[in-house]
């Protein structure tokens, strides 16, 4: 929220013996007397997705509080149309890394978790199997400045599923999804969005417990997203209790963040975590279980994904998301 200053001046009163010496103080108290301006400041949190005139979907117009009970179940037709309230969608078509430009990432584990500090956020590393299976999703030229949300592939036997917050895309016009990107380098190619699949109580409510979307990718130069950089396998019903590597790409920053550390559960149907550094752009990024490798969340959910840089959440991935998951999976080309 905004905070407001006002400074209030103090009025001196002059006492002279004589008519000069009061005349004198009668201009110097001119001079001091009057109450100085304040200035106003209003910073509006507005969730963790990248808000510019790049951006592709602004929050939605309504969303309902955390219901007492699971969702219904999902619903596999693409999003509606969005309805902007402050941004514009992008015109333009982005363009495409047709060839990527450094070698498949290698096959070494995962960042291992026991060397890691919990709670510290710092660079993801380059080139690493899981870290380049997350990237930036872009609605226009892929470069610096122009990515607005955070997404990751999702194992499936289509290989073209991507996981993001459905508050960040809404229709697939004009998107696409950059893996491992880093300081304007599409290391392993870009795949365009090809369609947004949301469960109905997102969809019909924007309800934040269903706050998230798989995403169908078009193949880049015959190959499948997945087969390029692999994927993680989907996570439903795990503990509330679990640790697990955060990943996300800042607005202002070319290197995506990664953050170990414990969940918790902040409703019935809701993760949160504590990890310093995750404003806008973040939105989408997965949660991996260091113990699974499975991706349990995404960033999003209540107050879309948080209004805090250092606490973030995510709606729980139970039975919703998995009907979800399989709809898809069997209706993707």
């Amino acid at each position: 929220m905004g905070q407001h200053s006002r400074e209030r001046s103090r009025r001196h009163r002059l006492l002279a013996p004589s008519l000069f010496t009061a005349l004198a103080a009668l201009v110097v108290a001119a001079v001091l007397a009057g109450t100085h301006g304040f200035s106003l400041s209003d910073a509006t949190a507005a969730g963790k997705v990248a808000r510019s005139t790049r951006a592709v979907v602004p929050e939605p117009a309504t969303a309902t509080a955390a219901p007492a009970s699971p969702g219904p179940a999902a619903d596999t037709t693409p999003s509606a149309t969005p309805t902007p309230t402050d941004t514009p969608m992008p015109t333009g078509t982005p363009t495409a890394t047709d060839t990527p430009t450094a070698p498949a990432p290698t096959t070494s584990a995962a960042p291992d978790v026991r060397s890691a500090a919990l709670g510290r956020t710092a660079a993801a590393p380059a080139d690493d199997r899981e870290s380049s299976t997350v990237g930036a999703l872009f609605s226009g030229p892929v470069g610096p400045g122009n990515h607005f949300c955070t997404a990751s592939v999702l194992h499936s036997a289509t290989g073209n599923l991507l996981l993001t917050a459905a508050h960040c895309v809404s229709s697939p016009g004009g998107v696409t999804f950059a893996p491992g990107y880093r300081d304007g380098s599409a290391p392993y190619g870009t795949w365009q969005v090809t369609a947004v699949h949301t469960a109905s109580g997102w969809s019909q409510n924007g309800d934040v417990d269903e706050d998230f979307a798989i995403l169908e990718t078009a193949p880049s130069n015959g190959r499948n997203v997945e087969d390029v950089v692999g994927g993680n396998k989907l996570g439903t019903d795990e503990s509330f209790g679990a640790t697990v590597r955060l990943y996300g790409y800042p607005a202002g920053a070319e290197t995506p963040s990664l953050c170990t550390n414990t969940t918790a559960q902040q409703s019935a149907y809701q993760r949160v975590i504590d990890c310093p550094a995750y404003p806008s752009g973040t939105s989408g990024g997965p949660w991996i279980n260091t113990a699974t490798g499975d991706v349990v969340g995404a960033i999003g959910g209540y107050q879309q994904g948080g209004d805090s840089d250092d606490t973030s959440y995510s709606a729980y991935f139970d039975h919703t998301i998995a009907t979800l998951y399989t709809q898809v999976e069997g209706s993707a080309p």
